[in-house]
């Protein structure tokens, strides 16, 4: 019961992270997300920048812990979603880079949704 909690924690944590990511794409589909998007956008650029550990790698551990487990046992989801959600080579540097790269790629995104609202006007 608890790694299935776990395991639905990670999957949650990579759609968030995705979210964070590419979630400005969805304004061309429903303009209000932005209103969810920059909250979330703003939380991963201040995780990765200051290197914070996410509320929800917290969540994941105990989980794990009351599932009596270290790591997940081995299966789809911890094979392929740990090791982008947990890389093992994450260093400090590197988290600086990849919070620079999330601000740059939502604010490339942002600037296309700002020149296409002003050539609408």
């Amino acid at each position: 019961m608890y790694e299935m909690a776990a395991n639905l924690t990670l999957i949650v944590h990579f759609v968030f992270i995705l979210f964070v990511v590419f979630g400005a794409l969805l304004f061309f589909v429903v303009t209000k997300i932005v209103f969810i998007h920059i909250p979330a956008f703003i939380w991963g650029s201040y995780i990765e920048l200051t290197h914070s550990i996410c509320p929800l790698t917290y969540l994941e551990n105990w989980f794990l812990h009351k599932a009596n487990l270290t790591t997940y046992s081995e299966g789809f989801i911890q094979h392929y979603l740990v090791s982008i959600v947990y890389p093992t080579n994450l260093s400090k540097d590197l988290q600086i880079y990849l919070g620079i790269a999330i601000i740059v790629v939502n604010m490339i995104i942002y600037g296309f949704i700002i020149s296409r609202l002003k050539k609408k006007l």
